[in-house]
């Protein structure tokens, strides 16, 4: 096969969980996002080239997007080959999708190579498979979003039911304190059990939240955001969690919380003078303990996978 095409794309960071809907509820950001950029090569299988400095694997069983992309490869009639370039900007181990936007690019760019034979739907089950890579299960709150855009509500793993939801506009304010949280580790510090009356009130927040987004209600959006399950485990993991909280929520934010597994943080605002205001003050804390830290200030993202040529 000879081997002139090629597709670049930007991946998109993602949040995941949004607060009460763990593993069902996620959506994209506009920024940060992976440069990644395939080919077709004359010898079959895959060649993971990495343009930056994670030393990340290349073999591609142990690499989210190789994992992806041999999902994908399996489906199709004749053997093909692939080679792969990821300059991932979004940090491994950041809780804002870094192995979903590897997993998810991969097999969107491979598919435009394809001719668009799969849907959108079949590229989230093959992506699944490089979040197995990456912690053990296959969940696509992250990588969801990352490809359909917008804010997505996973209703069910197996079959694979997403349900793509509409968002007022909705600005978002992300940190990124510099410690990494494995999300196979996140994952195993959490209770296997739940008491009847926490999961009551958990399905209210998550029910409020997608009825909130859908119906552009900013006051039900931020009476939603709270987590009774998943948050008040984790959190001991991040430094200053819960005053990084008080402070985002004092200054105007709807509300907000750990990004999928962490360490990072979100908050949602209704205006991009509340979203700088909140980041000051979310800051302010990592300042206080000397942890350094990475801010972002973006808007949902509505197209996810992004083409550039």
């Amino acid at each position: 096969m000879s081997v002139p095409s090629s597709v670049t794309i930007h991946s998109p960071a993602t949040v995941a969980n949004m607060v009460c809907g763990f593993d069902v509820l996620g959506f994209a950001v506009k920024e940060p996002y992976d440069i990644m950029r395939i080919c077709f090569t004359e010898d079959t299988g895959i060649t993971i080239i990495n343009e930056d400095d994670f030393n990340l694997p290349t073999d591609p069983e142990k690499n989210v997007a190789g994992a992806a992309l041999l999902a994908l490869m399996e489906e199709l009639k004749e053997p093909v080959g692939f080679e792969l370039r990821i300059n991932k900007q979004i940090k491994p181990g950041s809780g804002v999708g870094s192995s979903a936007a590897s997993a998810a690019g991969a097999v969107v760019a491979a598919n435009k190579l394809l001719g668009d034979i799969f849907s959108k739907e079949d590229l989230v089950r093959f992506a699944m498979n490089g979040e197995k890579v990456a912690s053990g299960v296959k969940h696509a709150d992250n990588i969801a979003p990352c490809i359909y855009g917008g804010v997505t509500l996973i209703r069910s793993i197996f079959p694979l039911d997403i349900i793509p939801l509409q968002a007022p506009p909705l600005f978002v304010t992300i940190v990124h304190p510099q410690i990494e949280v494995r999300t196979s580790d996140a994952r195993s510090i959490l209770k296997q059990q739940v008491l009847l009356k926490d999961a009551i009130k958990q399905w209210g927040n998550i029910a409020g939240l997608v009825a909130g987004l859908q119906q552009s209600d900013y006051s039900l959006i931020g009476r939603s955001l709270e987590d009774v399950l998943i948050e008040p485990v984790r959190s001991i993991l991040i430094p200053g969690f819960d005053l990084v909280k008080q402070k985002a929520k004092k200054a105007g934010a709807l509300g907000g919380g750990i990004s999928g597994s962490g360490p990072s943080i979100f908050m949602l605002s209704k205006d991009e003078a509340t979203a700088q205001e909140v980041a000051k003050e979310m800051k302010s804390v990592f300042e206080s303990i000397s942890l350094e830290h990475h801010t972002y200030i973006t808007t949902i993202n509505t197209e996810g996978v992004k083409f550039i040529n």
